[in-house]
């Protein structure tokens, strides 16, 4: 019974809650008349507004109800002053409020200024989350603060144990390590180490890997990060961001700052190609020459940089006192790419026909990254075929992935199979019979990537120098393939576009950069144009000689393709006979090439008049990618060209 109560008691309190008492607007003199009449019990003025209760008058019956308890009126403007004295005569309670509400100064602080407060504190949230997606954390109060990261003593360091192919700058760099090492011995006699040091060399070179085994081996802290890290959409930012660095670095003395990219913000200031605004990168770059001035390197803290540019950058970083040794990072000669090869082996077994020193005589050119990711393919390919150990041939497919892509498999009719093989015996065959020519590892028309066919040839030492002789054979072999098929069937396809492509680049430099043509004479025109945009850019020869270089051009590459057609249409009879191995094999190894054409192997890739002829003045350093070549790949739809300052593999599509 009591549970009953309690649950009507709910219902009737809480899930029906009691009605509110009714209001009503009654008119102003319908409030009068009420007043005299007795039934107003009590009013509350706020302002012009009369809020009020009713009751009855005295002797009227309760339940008559002619009008509500509650009621509101408003007074008018024009109303006279007798409304005090006829409610004190009919004796109404009277009551009064202010006509707004006072609020407390914290209140009205917060309704003023909370939006405002939080909006920025919103963006100081979006900020944050952003500087920690980056990586530098704290905010928006973090722009200024440095994101180098920090290699110290106790985490594994790289040592020079871990560098090898580029011995040179591993020598110019160990005074840097002797100076970290014991500073006193160098500073009781009054010397000074180099406050910078800008490592120069192509990209993979190992310029990075060759910073942190300085910090290795002298186990001091070594600040790391990118150029590019000093700039932001703030400008300023860059330039608070090398002020921290140095200021960290100091007090971690002795120490390294490692750059990478320099060229990113050490460009010149004010030349011809740099268009638009650029007031960050400017700053950042006047900070650091401003930091380099300010340092004594007695203070132990030395700035190493890289950049594959050299030739951008703003002459005040280069000068004495800043960046005062340039450090030349070559690419590995062959004894260079063996070393690299056997460390970056040493976790992977090798097979006893796994000679690095004739991996390393295939690839010249390559670099340390590459090789790495080359040692790497080849053991991805033993793990497939289920071997114990990587073998030889496991290289040398990694090599052919590398550079060309993986096989493919495609169905070739047996006409466009027999115009490949024609094609690339061609090639291979001009490899053989031109003296100066490379020679020919293998021929294959087994469709690689984006090749249906590739010669592979390496030179069997390493070029420093190129005599015209070797550039002409060159061309004479990038012809062989077109040469042949023109022989064979009369016509041409467009197999060769990047032989074409690669003849033409040849035969261009040899006119107008190696001064190689008796017309134009020993005249340099290239004037590395390539730098500057297309919309300034000026060619600095007349016209008059642009068409006596296109002319000498053209001559030299018909009298190549003719050099070719004669050598083909002499020794047809190895044209045809290495063309139906081939077709039988689809591939060919050098031993089985010799075999078949009963030619004897070469045992070096250099003319007599290159060696050792006494007085001659020292070789150049070697050209672009045309020249130093290996590899000739035949399709109808090229690969882009490799970089140009690279000794890379040649090649050659049909």
């Amino acid at each position: 019974m009591g549970a009953l109560l309690l649950l009507n008691l709910v219902i009737a309190n809480v899930l029906v809650p009691p009605r509110a008492p009714r209001t009503v607007t009654v008119p102003y003199n319908v409030f009068l008349t009420q007043v005299r009449a007795g039934n107003v019990a009590s009013i509350t003025s706020t302002g012009n507004t009369i809020d009020g209760v009713f009751h009855h008058p005295a002797g009227a019956s309760p339940t008559t109800k002619t009008i509500a308890a509650d009621f509101t009126t408003q007074l008018p403007s024009f109303a006279g002053g007798g409304l005090l004295n006829l409610l004190v005569a009919h004796h109404v309670t009277i009551n009064a409020k202010p006509t707004s509400s006072q609020t407390s100064p914290l209140l009205s602080a917060l309704f003023s200024f909370g939006p405002t407060l939080l909006l920025v504190f919103a963006f100081l949230w979006i900020t944050g989350r952003a500087a920690s997606m980056a990586g530098g954390g704290g905010g928006i109060f973090g722009l200024g603060r440095s994101r180098a990261r920090l290699y110290d003593s106790e985490r594994p360091g790289t040592t020079f144990a871990d560098v090898a192919g580029i011995e040179e700058a591993k020598e110019e760099l160990e005074e840097i390590v002797d100076f970290l090492r014991a500073p006193l011995r160098y500073q009781r006699l009054g010397g000074t180490v180099p406050k910078g040091v800008l490592l120069v060399g192509l990209p993979g070179t190992g310029k990075t890997l060759l910073a942190r085994a300085v910090a290795g081996e002298a186990g001091a802290p070594f600040f790391s990060l990118s150029a590019s890290e000093f700039i932001e959409m703030i400008v300023g930012v860059g330039a608070a961001r090398v002020r921290d660095l140095f200021a960290k670095a100091r007090q971690a003395a002795p120490a390294i700052i490692f750059i990478d990219e320099l060229d990113a913000i050490g460009r010149a200031r004010g030349s011809g190609a740099s268009l638009g605004g650029h007031d960050e990168r400017e700053q950042t770059l006047n900070q650091i020459l401003t930091e380099m001035d300010g340092f004594d390197s007695r203070e132990g803290v030395i700035v190493l940089a890289a950049t594959n540019r050299a030739d951008v950058l703003d002459a005040a970083l280069l000068r004495p006192g800043r960046f005062d040794r340039r450090v030349m990072v070559q690419p590995p000669d062959r004894e260079g790419r063996a070393a690299i090869l056997r460390i970056h082996t040493r976790t992977v077994p090798l097979a006893a026909d796994a000679d690095l020193d004739q991996v390393a005589a295939q690839t010249p050119g390559l670099v340390g990254a590459e090789l790495r990711n080359l040692v790497n393919e080849a053991a991805l390919l033993a793990a497939r075929r289920d071997r114990q150990a990587v073998t030889l041939a496991d290289f040398n497919d990694a090599l052919e992935k590398v550079l060309l892509g993986a096989a493919r498999r495609i169905v070739l009719s047996e006409a466009d199979r027999e115009r490949t093989a024609y094609h690339e015996s061609g090639h291979a065959l001009l490899g053989l019979l031109v003296p100066e020519a490379d020679p020919v590892r293998k021929v294959s028309i087994i469709p690689r990537g984006r090749a249906l066919g590739v010669t592979v040839q390496s030179p069997v030492d390493d070029r420093q120098n190129y005599p015209e002789t070797y550039l002409r054979a060159r061309i004479v072999g990038a012809l062989g393939g077109r040469a042949a098929e023109s022989l064979i069937y009369g016509v041409v396809t467009t197999g060769a576009e990047n032989d074409l492509l690669q003849v033409t680049r040849i035969a261009r430099e040899m006119v107008v950069r190696w001064g190689m043509s008796p017309a134009v004479g020993p005249l340099n025109f290239s004037d590395d144009l390539d730098d500057q945009p297309a919309m300034i850019r000026e060619r600095p020869f007349s016209d008059a000689t642009a068409e006596l270089i296109d002319a000498e051009v053209k001559r030299i590459v018909e009298e190549c393709f003719a050099t070719a057609r004669d050598l083909l249409r002499t020794h047809r009879d190895q044209l045809e006979a290495l063309t139906r191995e081939l077709l039988r094999k689809e591939s060919l190894i050098e031993a089985e090439i010799l075999k078949v054409t009963g030619m004897a192997a070469k045992t070096s890739s250099r003319v007599s008049a290159d060696q050792g002829r006494p007085g001659a003045a020292p070789g150049p350093v070697g050209p672009p990618s045309p020249v130093p070549a290996a590899l000739r790949p035949t399709s109808p739809d090229p690969p882009a060209p490799r970089p140009a300052a690279r000794a890379r593999a040649r090649a050659q599509r049909s």
